[in-house]
């Protein structure tokens, strides 16, 4: 049980620690800041004192003293997907790591009012710089427009158009890329391209890409919308199922690309609810690694996009800006991960019947 000074309900002060650790209180200051040049061993002594008197940090003195709050504001607006969660998950990690605390805004919706709330809110909170999880390019757009006063991050791809807005994503362009190549070193030369909401601007840049890359290789290709659920996906499952490829010399599609793994489950579902074998006769392949994704049937090959490491990134770089330094927006590699979902095109399916 953790030993308290005095018979009241008053918390152990940092003088307290001090004396017990038998330290300066300005080393002890030092330790719980995380600053460097206190030797290990004094360290180990005064966090065995703070956990011996369940000393607690005061912030709010702290604020008034240092000036800082420790504070870093999130923001996620109208997402909560797999990808914007997990990052966020990271993000409040990392903070914690580096002795900051995460204030966390979440928006269902993202209209000017209540984003400019949030904002707002969160400057009000003395935070020391701000991260913005917003997905859709209309919010990205308004987010460049704010004047905030700290430090400002976007995580997400920037539109092409938009400058002078700090932004940090999985490289989504390369991730496209490399799924329609591995698709043509397998054989394939008819591509479905099952798209995500076209106001997301990783849906638009997934799908810039592999259209390019269908284009730089003589495909065939049709794109389906999707919305990022597995009912989208289902739907582009019977729709493939009922189509056949009406130009390029009478191919049909051997393969889909879906633009991330939630709608790819739906096409397989539906593939297989068709009696169309995956990937015998068509391949699939996603975008993601959600979890769960290598027990889909079969298991997904997939673009991996490290949203562990997009989280750390984004804490590391608003630190750096903190710091007057300039952050590193090197965006995220994007892997291939191959599974049982795809396949070499099978000679049999490569022309209508």
């Amino acid at each position: 049980m953790n030993e308290r000074s005095g018979t009241g309900s008053r918390p152990p002060s940092i003088m307290e620690v001090a004396k017990q650790a038998k330290v300066s209180h300005q080393t002890v200051s030092r330790v719980i800041n995380g600053f460097p040049g206190v030797r290990p061993e004094t360290r180990e002594h005064v966090l065995k004192a703070i956990d011996k008197l369940g000393y607690r940090r005061n912030s709010a003195a702290r604020t008034l003293v240092t000036q800082r709050s420790g504070l870093i504001g999130v923001i996620t607006v109208g997402s909560f997907l797999f990808g914007p969660t997990s990052t966020l998950v990271a993000i409040e990690e990392a903070a914690r790591r580096h002795g900051y605390m995460v204030l966390l805004s979440t928006l269902r919706e993202g209209d000017d009012v209540d984003l400019t709330k949030a904002v707002n809110d969160a400057l009000g909170q003395g935070v020391e710089a701000l991260v913005i999880i917003a997905s859709r390019e209309s919010l990205v757009r308004r987010t460049a427009e704010l004047r905030t006063g700290v430090p400002l991050l976007v995580v997400g791809p920037s539109p092409v158009d938009v400058r002078d807005l700090a932004t940090l994503s999985v490289d989504q362009d390369a991730g496209a890329r490399t799924a329609i190549d591995y698709l043509v070193g397998l054989g394939h030369r008819s591509i479905v391209l099952l798209t995500g909401p076209q106001d997301w601007t990783d849906a638009q840049l997934r799908l810039a890409a592999a259209r390019e890359e269908c284009e730089r290789h003589g495909l065939a290709y049709r794109v389906y919308d999707g919305d990022w659920t597995a009912a989208s996906g289902y739907a582009a499952a019977g729709r493939l199922v009922e189509e056949r490829w009406a130009t390029a010399g009478g191919l049909v599609p051997t393969a889909l690309f879906s633009a991330n793994d939630h709608m790819a489950l739906g096409v397989l579902a539906g593939l297989n609810a068709a009696g169309v074998a995956v990937p015998a006769e068509v391949s699939v392949i996603g975008f993601d690694n959600i979890a769960g994704s290598d027990y889909f049937s079969p298991a997904l090959t997939t673009i991996e996009q490290d949203f562990t490491a997009l989280g750390h990134r984004v804490l590391l770089a608003s630190l750096a800006m903190l710091a007057g330094d300039p952050p590193d927006l090197t965006p995220v590699p994007a892997t291939l991960l191959v599974r049982d979902s795809t396949g070499p095109r099978a000679e049999s399916t490569s022309s209508s019947s």
